[in-house]
């Protein structure tokens, strides 16, 4: 007990460790206390039940649930109990809140029905009471928050799961544009899908009847009479038809001589390899027994072969044909749109009026342009406006020559003050002290003069 709970606490975001102990405990009261945290752990455990479900971890722990339906009683809730927190205490509350719902529908209610179920949304208030009695009896919802928190016991479809496999048939399936790709027996098409559609595990039977009824009952993706299987296309009639028994019964016919072809290849090669044996042990009775069987097995595939090829060519030919259909039936929905869109032109005669007067518009908007554009009568003297513009270029010439003496001028006097600039200085305060100490020759000659 608790892998699946642990598993859980690991993978799914919604079983925090902080969150466990308010998801496996009684929160039944909460339903009137706390609406908001009511309503989250109720979502939680229906997201987790759905998870384990999809990804086959019920079905590992002994239960016969699938995929898409769950096979529910009192087990389930010591299935999913917790080593430290024990047993999910409102799980039976969870259940009932499902089939409230309809995430949960029970399993023949769903496969019984003839109305879409999104469409059937009859409330409570219009069921007698006597019936909505015993069926709330039945799954132990009257007064949910009192007495014990049974499981309603029993196989429902899980909304959530077949909703999420439609979706990913509805991509699997999108290319099979021909409609002999497109048209399947039912073994056909469960063979094809099973371990395409389910992750984890492959789709069971009961998974495929719920699967089936829903996208042909309340998504119409698909035509289904219980043997036939047709993915609708754009613009098909309704039910299964003739020819779509025809491609499927061929297709089927297709398929096992496949398969007993290749039964029979595996044959030979090892009464061919038995034969060889026999022959090394020298066993002639063995070998020519070998031999023999060989020789049957290569007339029996023979046989096959040319049936298949023949199967195949009238599959071919199916195909062709159908394409072929779709094709005419394109070519007449464009030709009612062509017809419809000239009609809406209103024939030639109406094009050949808007045409004509069209150009007398054109050519009436010429004239005009013609007139606008014609001289108002004021006469330039042609002489004067040449005088003008030389003054002007004159002018703009002055300038110009104006601007460039003084960018030279600048040139110059940067260029005198730069030489300047590198002329040694002249000293000062050394010169000054030489001569107070060395006499010039005036005062040498004045100090002479006194001495003598």
């Amino acid at each position: 007990m608790g892998e699946l709970a642990d598993y859980l606490v690991e993978h799914d975001p919604n079983f925090r460790k902080t969150r466990l102990p308010a998801l496996y405990s009684d929160f039944r009261s909460q339903k009137t206390l706390n609406p908001d945290g009511y309503h989250a752990n109720i979502s939680a455990w229906l997201l987790a039940l759905a998870r384990l479900a999809s990804e086959g971890l019920l079905s590992r722990q002994g239960s016969k649930s699938s995929a898409l339906v769950f096979d529910i009683d009192e087990s389930l809730r010591r299935s999913l109990s917790s080593k430290q927190f024990g047993q999910p205490l409102a799980l039976g509350t969870v259940i009932n809140e499902a089939l409230a719902q309809k995430d949960l529908i029970p399993l023949q209610t769903f496969l019984q029905s003839t109305q879409n179920i999104y469409h059937h949304q009859q409330g409570w208030s219009q069921v007698p009471w006597n019936v909505m009695g015993w069926a709330l009896r039945q799954i132990g919802v009257i007064d949910p928050t009192r007495g014990e928190d049974k499981i309603p016991k029993g196989n429902y479809v899980v909304m959530k799961n077949v909703e999420a496999t439609s979706r990913e048939l509805g991509e699997t399936i999108a290319e099979r544009t021909s409609r002999y790709d497109r048209v399947f027996t039912r073994a056909q098409f469960q063979a094809l899908f099973e371990s395409v559609l389910a992750k984890d595990q492959r789709l069971s039977g009961t998974d495929f009847d719920v699967l089936l009824k829903f996208l042909s009952r309340d998504k119409d993706m698909i035509e289904y009479n219980g043997d036939i299987v047709r993915i609708q296309g754009v613009g098909e009639e309704r039910g299964i038809t003739e020819e779509d028994a025809s491609i499927a019964s061929i297709k089927e016919l297709v398929g096992s001589l496949e398969h007993q072809v290749n039964l029979l290849n595996k044959r030979i090669d090892e009464l061919d390899q038995e034969a060889k044996n026999a022959v090394l042990r020298k066993n002639r009775v063995t070998a020519l027994a070998a031999l023999k069987s060989k020789k049957r097995a290569e007339s029996s595939l023979s046989t096959r072969y040319a049936t298949l090829n023949q199967l195949e060519e009238v599959a071919s030919r199916l195909q062709q044909a159908s394409d072929q259909v779709q094709l005419v039936k394109v070519m007449e929905s464009s030709a009612s749109a062509l017809e419809s869109l000239n009609a809406q032109i209103g024939g030639s005669e109406r094009v050949e009026t808007t045409m004509d007067h069209l150009r007398e518009q054109m050519s009436a908007t010429d004239e005009l342009t013609a007139i606008l554009s014609e001289p108002t009568g004021i006469v330039v003297d042609e002489g004067e406006i040449d005088d003008e513009l030389e003054a002007l270029e004159m002018e703009q010439k002055k300038e110009e020559e104006e601007k460039q003496r003084r960018k030279e001028e600048a040139r110059e006097a940067a260029k005198a003050r730069k030489e300047l600039d590198e002329l040694p200085s002249v000293p000062t305060e050394e010169a000054e002290r030489m001569g107070a100490q060395s006499p010039t020759r005036a005062t040498g000659i004045a100090k002479l003069t006194l001495d003598g």
